[in-house]
């Protein structure tokens, strides 16, 4: 099994530990620390994504983005694994889909409307020090970050994570992109631009 796969192992089994409650509890202190971000504050679209299960959750800050007029893109996966984006409009809206997923109901904007996000909240297991992510192994988020850069785009990428997945440091292969900003109930920590 590859360090990847290893890792990936250690923190589901680790959030699998966490109760709803716990879910529930960092999903709103994650919503104000992501809002006390300047590039999140001043966005006027934000690509996101809906937690699912014990993922650090999204809702209440896909709801508060919404509130104050921010355009919300949040992802449909295609057969190859691939994303296409459609506005988020309320939770309301959202459909099951494939792999318990939610997505949104309305209209299909393409894969190339990631390209208009000012920041693309990116889901992950685990960030280092560099601001190297861990994803979950599915590649779908690594072919947003290949056409952010051939379009040469550059919103600001955020990860959101439980403080105890901050780790000393994540494998990575030559594809893998930096972030630039990590967001835990503890506190956002940039990587760049400091």
């Amino acid at each position: 099994m590859s360090d990847k796969a290893l890792l990936r192992r250690e923190l589901l089994a680790a959030r699998r530990l966490l109760t709803p409650e716990d879910v529930e509890r960092a999903a709103a202190v994650l919503a104000r620390e992501a809002l006390s971000l300047p590039e999140v504050s001043r966005a006027r679209t934000v690509a996101a994504y809906v937690s699912v299960g014990r993922e650090p959750g999204t809702r209440d800050l896909l709801d508060a983005l919404r509130a104050r007029g921010v355009r919300v893109l949040l992802p449909v996966l295609l057969p190859d694994n691939d994303l296409d984006w459609a506005p988020y409009e309320g939770a309301e809206r959202l459909l099951p889909a494939g792999r318990g997923l939610l997505e949104p109901g309305g209209e299909r904007l393409g894969p190339d409307a990631v390209l208009d996000a000012d920041v693309v909240l990116l889901p992950g297991l685990a960030v280092d020090g560099r601001g190297m992510r861990l994803g979950r192994g599915g590649g779908s988020y690594d072919r947003v970050l290949a056409r952010l850069a051939a379009a040469g785009a550059h919103p600001a990428l955020v990860v959101l994570l439980y403080g105890d997945e901050v780790a000393a440091r994540v494998p990575e292969e030559p594809h893998d992109h930096p972030v630039d900003a990590v967001v835990t109930p503890q506190g956002p920590r940039r990587f760049s631009g400091d």
